[in-house]
């Protein structure tokens, strides 16, 4: 389902031309696989997962990191492409790729990356016409919401 769901938003972010977003749902199409490829390959081992927040010195490279990747982006999208409004669509992408990246790794921080992220996105689907994906991500907002206070509660216990 999740595939799919990838997929199509894909398309529809194409034919918006937020280039960056839709390059970015390939990229969360391979997350998926291999998270997939996990959960299916699984040895049913009950045992929780330990979350952590990130050192200061980890959150300044990852924003450093994230924010030469969002300009970069940006840049190239503004000079080689036709891309609607490529600096705000290169940094939804870069935050987003930092972001899953992670929540691969279990640092609550991803969280709050996805918050920024779908706020943002809401404000650009919306301004791009794309109402529906404005609702989607309204939702994702909450799960994101909902997901950074499971995972306080969890560092806590």
């Amino acid at each position: 389902m999740a595939m799919a769901q990838v997929a199509l938003t894909g398309v529809v972010l194409a034919g918006a031309r937020l280039y960056s977003e839709a390059g970015l749902q390939a990229f969360f199409f391979v997350v998926n696989v291999h998270g997939w490829y996990l959960w299916s390959h699984a040895q049913g081992d009950d045992a929780e997962v330990p979350v952590r927040w990130m050192q200061w010195p980890a959150r300044a490279a990852w924003g450093a990191v994230t924010i030469a990747l969002s300009l970069s982006l940006g840049w190239i999208m503004h000079r080689f492409t036709n891309a609607a409004l490529p600096f705000a669509d290169s940094a939804v992408t870069g935050a987003s790729v930092a972001a899953q990246l992670l929540l691969n790794l279990r640092r609550i921080e991803n969280w709050v990356l996805w918050i920024a992220i779908d706020v943002v996105s809401v404000g650009l689907y919306i301004t791009r016409g794309l109402n529906l994906l404005a609702v989607l991500y309204v939702a994702f907002l909450v799960l994101s919401v909902i997901g950074l206070q499971q995972w306080r509660k969890a560092t806590k216990a």
